[in-house]
């Protein structure tokens, strides 16, 4: 009974300090610090902003002017913290995906190198920013940003952190010459979207395909404050293969993220109602056709658009708009402290 006890109280203690060591919020905020340690006063002037600054909400995927401080700019051992910290938010999946896409602007470069005033293409311009003091007992959060990607990190008190708004896109799609031919980063996204629309009958296919042109860009965009309606096929109008399939294919877009808050995650869309989600698609389901579709529940959108480009230029987002920023956290956080 002693050494039963013993065994007992020892699995306690390490499961404690497990989950001490994989516990999301305390693994970003070291990280964070890590990073923040090696900058210089003028790094930490463009790296560092208010919690409350207007910049925290100002996200987006295209090339544009950002402010951060660019991995262009960061020394090699800075260079190496910033990608540990962009680790503590993602999955080994995610972080390979992060990546990819960085590495794709060397390609961009390649095949729009007779472009005259187009955009500048460099796998280096992808900024790091830090919202308010990690670790602090205040909210604070991060974010690594740059062309087709955007994350979006925010913690406050002892819940897990937000996630989103999470952009992932690809340009090309899919490599088509070159020594990296046949590199599809998002060809996951695309094809299980593309495996549940053609397991559908034909009703089924008359509630989920759209009778609309295919949109131009995800409608769910930087700009939008309030979340398109859910609309197409209910998952309570699905069968048991086609429902795992639709599940398969959310867990694709949350699974790019840390396994612990993705299922966390996972759990607020189940509590929420799985019943209440819903898949909806537009335009061809062949490879190379323009195609979009949107997978929407009460508690959060994803949606995929692969139109321009001759259908070979991906946009992927996750967005929560009642958690997008961490804003039901704040909410719960400013509550406690006010209470106190």
């Amino acid at each position: 009974m002693k050494l039963r006890s013993l065994l007992i109280a020892a699995s306690l203690v390490f499961g404690a300090l497990r989950s001490e060591a994989h516990d999301a919020s305390t693994d970003m905020a070291q990280a964070a610090k890590n990073w923040l340690a090696t900058l210089s006063p003028d790094q930490a002037a463009k790296a560092r902003f208010e919690f409350k600054s207007e910049e925290r909400t100002n996200w987006h995927f295209i090339p544009r002017p950002r402010k951060g401080l660019p991995i262009k700019e960061m020394t090699q051992e800075q260079r190496l913290l910033a990608h540990a910290l962009l680790a503590t938010g993602l999955s080994h999946k995610g972080y390979s995906k992060a990546v990819s896409i960085m590495s794709l602007e060397t390609i961009l470069a390649e095949l729009e190198k007779a472009r005259v005033n187009g955009p500048v293409r460099d796998p280096e311009l992808y900024f790091v920013s830090i919202f308010g003091q990690p670790g602090g007992e205040q909210p604070w959060g991060w974010r690594v940003e740059g062309h087709h990607l955007a994350l979006n990190f925010t913690v406050a008190g002892n819940d897990a952190p937000a996630l989103t708004p999470s952009f992932f896109g690809t340009n090309p799609g899919e490599v088509r010459q070159g020594p990296r031919s046949g590199t599809r980063i998002l060809a996951a996204e695309e094809e299980l979207g593309r495996s549940l629309l053609k397991s559908l009958n034909d009703e089924q296919r008359k509630q989920a395909v759209l009778p609309i042109e295919v949109p131009k860009e995800i409608l769910n965009d930087p700009t939008r404050v309030e979340p398109t309606k859910p609309e197409g096929l209910s998952h309570s109008q699905m069968n048991p293969e086609q429902r795992a399939l639709l599940a398969k294919l959310v867990k694709e877009y949350l699974d790019r993220h840390r396994p612990d808050v993705a299922s966390i995650e996972w759990d607020r869309i189940e509590k929420a109602g799985l019943d209440k989600v819903f898949f909806a698609w537009a335009g061809g389901p062949e490879r190379g056709q323009p195609h979009y579709y949107r997978v929407q529940g009460t508690s959060f959108v994803l949606e995929y658009d692969n139109t321009q480009n001759d259908a070979n230029h991906v946009h992927a987002v996750w967005r929560d708009f009642a958690h997008d920023f961490g804003l039901d956290l704040l909410k719960a956080h400013y509550e406690q402290s006010h209470a106190k």
